[in-house]
């Protein structure tokens, strides 16, 4: 069953039945499709020609963003974490701070020197997380050294990104920044880490969706839960049945997906996109095409020419 056919710059409309994926047939009439404002696809054709084209690029269940890019993009979302750093008297002591973000990445604080609680040019981490529809808490550590800005040109730019970022200016000698080392990216917790280094993180961009990822992911989690599952079904290699399947997150590449198969075992999947995204229309669009793309699938209208999913993450 298709993204349904109205614009999805609004919503996504809701399907009229819950839909547990099966690989036997389960019947579901489809339903009209036109896009007033997505010009998705035209014919069937070249839907399935932008879904061949994902195995051409190459594009698996790996197709994600860097460390550095998901690290960049957790700060950009994020306006809260936890700065830690050793006092004179030499204790580690961690703080909730209010952060802003620089346009290279380097994390701008606002502190009170008056309380003595952090010496500056030393050592110090920042710690943030995001969470992911309730799913998933990816996070990052920013190692680095705890500064003020040297001249006056670098205090204004950390001072407007700062009244950007909250709406509110601040005293200059109330601003420091971290003066990025290395960054520790990890996707959940309970989980591994990988290092990122100062120039990686820097260069790096955040994700492109990432101002609008949670609406997108709410609206068809909410509305459109039959094709989540329909996704997992046609574009997954899944030996078990589904008893529960929700998004997580989508970027510029693709989607998570949480599987819960009975009686109590939990994958994650990447589901990537036939092409890379750029913008929320764009996001809708292949989300259009995948769903139009995987009714017929399932329907026996069509053999499906791509690669399926192999990878899965298991969670518990």
């Amino acid at each position: 069953m298709l993204l349904q056919a109205q614009s999805l710059t609004t919503h996504f409309t809701p399907s009229p039945t819950l839909f547990r994926p099966n690989l036997k047939a389960q019947s579901f009439p489809r339903k009209s499709c036109s896009f007033p404002k997505l010009s998705c696809f035209k014919t069937l054709k070249c839907s399935l020609s932008a879904v061949s084209e994902a195995t051409r690029l190459g594009l698996s269940s790996s197709a994600k963003p860097f460390p550095a890019e998901v690290s960049r993009t957790i700060l950009e979302l994020s306006s809260e974490g936890t700065l830690s750093t050793l006092t004179h008297d030499g204790w580690p002591l961690g703080i909730s701070v209010r952060f802003a973000v620089a346009p290279d990445g380097t994390p701008i604080l606002r502190l009170n020197e008056a309380d003595g609680l952090f010496p500056v040019d030393k050592r110090s981490s920042l710690h943030v997380q995001l969470k992911q529809c309730g799913l998933r808490t990816p996070q990052c550590t920013i190692q680095g050294s705890l500064a003020k800005p040297g001249d006056r040109m670098f205090s204004k730019r950390l001072l407007s990104a700062w009244t950007k970022r909250f709406g509110s200016e601040a005293e200059e000698d109330e601003l420091y920044y971290i003066d990025v080392e290395k960054v520790l990216q990890i996707e959940d917790f309970k989980e591994g880490g990988i290092w990122v280094t100062s120039s990686d993180y820097k260069s790096a961009a955040p994700d492109p969706l990432r101002d609008f990822a949670e609406k997108i992911v709410t609206e068809i989690n909410t509305n459109n839960m039959e094709d989540v599952y329909r996704f997992c079904n046609v574009y997954v290699d899944l030996d078990f049945q589904v008893s529960e399947a929700k998004m997580i997150w989508v970027d510029r590449l693709g989607f998570d997906v949480r599987i819960h198969s009975p009686p109590s075992s939990i994958f994650d999947v990447r589901i990537p996109f036939p092409r890379e995204v750029m913008d929320e229309k764009g996001a809708k669009s292949s989300f259009n095409c995948m769903s139009q793309i995987a009714w017929e699938v399932e329907k026996n209208f069509h053999i499906p020419d791509f690669k399926k999913v192999e990878q899965l993450k298991q969670i518990a």
